[in-house]
């Protein structure tokens, strides 16, 4: 495995990072133990989740299927660099949502509990909360931090105007601010290069790489839908893309990779992009997809990527020209 520093802090991360969204309401608890126990062995150091994770099984349900795997083995914290969310609604209460500095107090103590651990690598706030003062929220994140309770500060969704904004603040206030944004961003979905990645660049913020494969869509057809690729939103999304992802495929084909490994190779080829987050159903999956941090695609191969996927426009001045 790949490590790569986190932005401008000095903590190394794996260059795949294993998400747990699915944990519970797609992948059994039983199923979600075997591919964290196989991530960790295989190198894989980096373990995101989110406060509100669960589906059906209910908010916080993830986060408890990793704290009961904790504690099977406690050892196995020590080698993981553990990252969780915070915004969502997680009850109806009115202020049990957000990122007002009440409720990232008390998500977070509420996320130590679930994940039965004493501190959280790295902290993120999963949305913008327009009513919530940049100065409020570094308030509440550096008293999390002196206490013990969180290491680093990332974000997660965030334009490029705000990773600027929030940078600033915490600079006057002498703290280091930002060191992770996690956004949406794969060859289908390059808007990321506009502002996003100029600003991580900027301010030395690693950005981490959500739905690499865009919900499965370039993760290669001929084996059949399967999960969210069933879905017809997924479906829908595929009819609107299906030239590209055809050419795409047969393009794989002629380099005798698979398209989920070209997908991510791609991903992780990209200047200040630190680690792509994959979702695994199973151990397999898991496996299928480990070489990618180390193929190293051809030249050619880049250039033939982006007539099927063209990026956006030169960044960050593409508005102003």
């Amino acid at each position: 495995m790949i490590y790569r520093q986190l932005g401008k802090s000095a903590l190394k991360v794996s260059a795949l990072c294993l998400g747990t969204m699915n944990f519970g309401p797609r992948t059994s608890e039983d199923e979600s133990r075997q591919i964290m126990s196989a991530a960790l062995e295989l190198g894989i150091n980096f373990f995101d989740t989110a406060n509100q994770y669960g589906g059906d099984k209910g908010v916080g349900a993830s986060e408890e299927i990793i704290g009961r795997w904790f504690r099977e083995s406690p050892s196995r914290r020590d080698g993981i660099v553990l990252a969780t969310k915070v915004y969502e609604p997680m009850s109806p209460d009115i202020n049990d949502r957000g990122l007002s500095a009440r409720h990232i107090q008390t998500a977070c103590e509420a996320s130590l509990r679930r994940l039965g651990v004493d501190h959280i690598d790295l902290y993120q706030m999963h949305h913008i909360d327009r009513l919530a003062p940049p100065e409020e929220i570094w308030q509440a994140m550096d008293r999390l931090i002196s206490q013990g309770k969180i290491t680093y500060v990332g974000s997660s969704n965030f334009p490029g105007w705000k990773l600027a904004q929030m940078n600033e603040r915490a600079g006057a206030r002498h703290s280091l601010g930002l060191v992770s944004e996690q956004g949406l961003y794969n060859l289908l979905e390059r808007r990321t290069e506009l502002e996003v990645l100029p600003a991580c660049r900027e301010y030395g913020i690693g950005l981490i790489a959500w739905s690499p494969l865009a919900g499965g869509l370039l993760a290669g057809r001929a084996g059949g839908a399967a999960g969210r690729r069933s879905s017809e939103s997924a479906r829908t999304a595929a009819r609107a893309h299906q030239n590209a992802l055809d050419l795409f495929e047969r393009l794989c084909s002629e380099a005798c990779l698979a398209p989920g490994l070209v997908a991510l190779s791609w991903l992780l080829s990209q200047e200040g992009l630190t680690s792509a987050i994959i979702g695994p159903g199973t151990k397999d999956q898991l496996i299928s997809v480990l070489q990618a941090p180390e193929i190293r695609l051809d030249p050619d191969l880049l250039v033939q990527l982006d007539a099927i996927f063209p990026p956006c426009g030169p960044s960050p001045e593409a508005y102003a020209w």
